[in-house]
């Protein structure tokens, strides 16, 4: 599917994507529920998150605090409140130092919990999109805090493309299991 340009091809590409990952999860087999993730003898796969999320609560709860950042990002920004996407201390070059305190921040989530926390943000950030126009979400720096992208830039990133991620991930988890 091409990168969403306009509100309409945004929410569907999030919705149709949110619910792959949701009928992925739901036709996983409780052997790759209760198995720990293990990259390890796959060279392909270098980047921290494939050593990082260790199971199906680290991949939800990194989109749950994904979700998080946007909406806040978003929600001080249009109340006035000049604020940057990611909080400080960290920066493009270093999130993924923030990646891993989200995991450590919840260790002792439950997979319940995580699933309740990662629906309900969901359903939030859509909510929150449907406020904008295609113009606010989709002209290059529309908002003067988005810098030299848009907001539907992050968003798309943050909805869809992280569910993209979260579904290849445990597609890669689950072969194991066939």
């Amino acid at each position: 599917m091409a990168r969403p340009k306009t509100k309409e091809e945004m929410i569907e590409a999030a919705e149709s994507n949110f619910e792959k990952l949701w009928k992925f999860i739901d036709s996983m087999s409780e052997e790759s529920l209760n198995t720990e993730f293990d990259f390890s003898d796959d060279a392909t796969k270098k980047e921290a998150h494939w050593k990082r999320d260790k199971n199906l609560r680290d991949v939800l709860i990194h989109l749950y605090e994904w979700h998080q950042l946007l909406i806040k990002w978003v929600e001080s920004n249009t109340a006035g409140q000049k604020t940057d996407f990611l909080p400080e201390p960290y920066t493009w070059k270093t999130y993924g130092d923030m990646n891993v305190e989200f995991w450590r921040k919840h260790q002792t989530t439950d997979l319940s919990k995580s699933k309740e926390l990662v629906l309900a943000s969901h359903r939030s950030v859509i909510e929150l999109v449907t406020n904008f126009s295609n113009e606010e979400l989709f002209a290059k720096q529309y908002f003067d805090w988005t810098g030299t992208t848009s907001l539907g830039s992050y968003c798309v990133s943050t909805l869809s493309s992280h569910y993209e991620w979260a579904l290849k991930k445990l597609k890669a988890h689950t072969k194991k299991f066939k």
